[in-house]
């Protein structure tokens, strides 16, 4: 029996073929298909899968503190607090040139320093979207320039520990956020 705790590599142990594929929707921000399938148990099934383009998530982080961003989240029905995050409506060849820009768009700051963290996807059981990760330090204030759907961005800036505290009161529910921070301080540790 294969080990289930490693990573499959590029399609080895494929248990599912394709053998339709249709898009049902698209907007500037996503696209939506459904495709037909048929599993190695020999049965038949329908996938749907959301496509995004890559997106980034910014962990500004200076001076023991970290800036957050609060918005209204229409597919829950509330404001939630979160690492600034986001893609733009097409395909950015350089994801540190996005993270940038998210970081003026909703905090209006600029990074003397952005660190490559990694990358993870995003809901995978349904969505297929990448998440860079990168941490901001040498943050100084510049005008933000928000998106439409930006109009009700609050920021809030908080210690570490208030910023922990709120992970595990139950605050801060976002799974980025979370995985972003699990990330930044696994590689953290690693600096000596």
């Amino acid at each position: 029996m294969k080990d289930r705790l490693n990573p499959v590599e590029g399609g080895a142990g494929r248990t599912i073929t394709t053998l339709s594929s249709r898009e049902v929707y698209r907007n500037p921000w996503m696209r939506l298909r459904e495709d037909e399938i048929l599993r190695s148990n020999g049965e038949r099934g329908i996938y749907g899968v959301v496509e995004k383009d890559d997106a980034a998530i910014i962990l500004p982080v200076d001076n023991g503190r970290v800036w957050l961003v609060e918005q209204f989240r229409y597919t829950i029905e509330e404001r939630a607090l979160e690492l600034p995050q986001g893609s733009w409506e097409m395909e950015v060849a350089n994801p540190e040139e996005l993270a940038r820009g998210e970081l003026k768009e909703e905090l209006g700051l600029d990074a003397a320093e952005m660190t490559y963290l990694g990358w993870n996807w995003i809901a995978y059981g349904f969505t297929r979207q990448k998440h860079h990760v990168f941490l901001a330090t040498g943050l100084t204030e510049t005008e933000n320039d928000p998106d439409p759907e930006e109009h009700d961005l609050r920021v809030h800036c908080v210690t570490v520990e208030e910023f922990e505290g709120m992970i595990l009161n139950g605050t801060i529910r976002d799974n980025c956020t979370m995985a972003a921070w699990g990330l930044y301080l696994l590689w953290k540790k690693r600096q000596g």
